[in-house]
């Protein structure tokens, strides 16, 4: 048998670059990776809440240099309470977002959420920027879009029916409730808003594009809402937390007025809050306007000087909504930055 004659020294071995499969392919050119390719954009969303945040500060300057000068002139121990209640209502407003869902969060930036989710606030009416931030943060630690949105569901319940309990249990240890008549909205609010929520529940019903998604939500909340209320820790954190941040926003208000003269009683105060807030509350205009005009309105039919009552509630606002602006904004765009977000 005869050997192989070797290959003629003109022809060069292959390039390791070519696939062995192919003949004729090229070769395939690495993309760019995501990381490069999404900073912009990751930028952009780093540098919109401090944008945010400049905006509303220009377009409140009267209200934020009055608020300062007459706080200059407060007791500054009662704005300190203040302050402090005002870092309460996060820790408490963490412990209910863990509430709402079965999966374990890390409870540090879980309250870091939290605080950068007040920020968000001031974008977005009725809640909805704080909702918008927790369920990118649930989003982040893995949960599904449709448990994380359902979770909102349940957090919403919660505080909406403690807050009620709680305004019952107020109005009826107190003989003062009779000075709020002028709080209760009337029919050409009542009428609307239940014109709008009949409409929204027959186009629901109705149109099938709509029912599906919202039966899948309906379906996966009342799951998550079985396994949550299995576990009396979660429950603690839900229902505890939804009745306690009332309370804890009302002292901030009731420090306030400490600091400034009000004149009230806290349990005036606590009744005013909450009755204002239930009455405002169903005007979704962005930074609780429409809870502010309430809030001055109850604390004068209690018995406080219109100018005073004034003051309480730009004080009030200070310490919990103007003064962690700035530092919630920092916070969203680090957490978006880092990817917690």
């Amino acid at each position: 048998m005869s050997s192989l004659s070797p290959l003629p020294s003109s022809l060069s071995p292959l390039p390791s670059s070519l696939p062995s499969s192919g003949s004729d392919a090229p070769p395939v050119r690495p993309l760019p990776t995501p990381s490069a390719a999404g900073r912009p954009l990751r930028l952009a969303l780093c540098l919109s809440p401090l944008l945010v945040a400049a905006v509303w500060g220009l377009a409140n300057q009267t209200l934020l240099y009055e608020g300062v000068t007459r706080l200059t002139r407060a007791e500054p121990g009662w704005l300190l309470a203040g302050a402090g209640f005002t870092c309460l209502t996060w820790v408490v407003a963490a412990c209910m977002r863990q509430g709402a869902v079965p999966d374990r969060l890390p409870p540090g930036l879980l309250l870091a959420s939290q605080f950068a989710a007040g920020a968000a606030n001031h974008a977005l009416p009725a809640g909805l920027g704080a909702h918008a931030v927790t369920v990118r943060f649930l989003r982040t630690r893995g949960v599904p879009l449709e448990r994380a949105t359902a979770s909102i569901a349940l957090y919403s319940v919660a505080r909406s029916g403690a807050k009620t309990v709680v305004l019952v249990v107020s109005l009826l240890s107190s003989s003062a409730w009779r000075r709020l008549g002028e709080l209760v909205p009337d029919g050409t609010v009542l009428v609307p808003v239940a014109v709008v929520v009949a409409l929204a529940g027959v186009a629901t019903a109705v149109v099938r594009p709509l029912r599906r998604p919202v039966t899948g939500l309906v379906r996966c909340a009342l799951t998550d809402a079985r396994a949550v209320h299995t576990r009396p820790c979660r429950v603690l954190a839900l229902w505890g937390g939804a009745a306690v941040i009332p309370l804890v926003q009302a002292s901030v208000l009731a420090c306030t007025g400490e600091a400034l003269g009000l004149g009230l009683s806290w349990g005036d105060v606590f009744l005013a809050y909450l009755a204002a807030g239930t009455a405002g509350g169903a005007v979704p205009v962005p930074g609780g306007v429409a809870v502010d005009a309430a809030l001055v309105f109850a604390l004068a039919a209690f018995g406080s000087p219109l100018a005073v009552a004034t003051a309480t509630v730009i004080g009030y606002r200070l310490l919990t909504d103007w003064l962690p602006l700035l530092p919630g904004a920092l916070v969203l765009s680090a957490m978006i930055r880092a990817k917690a977000l």
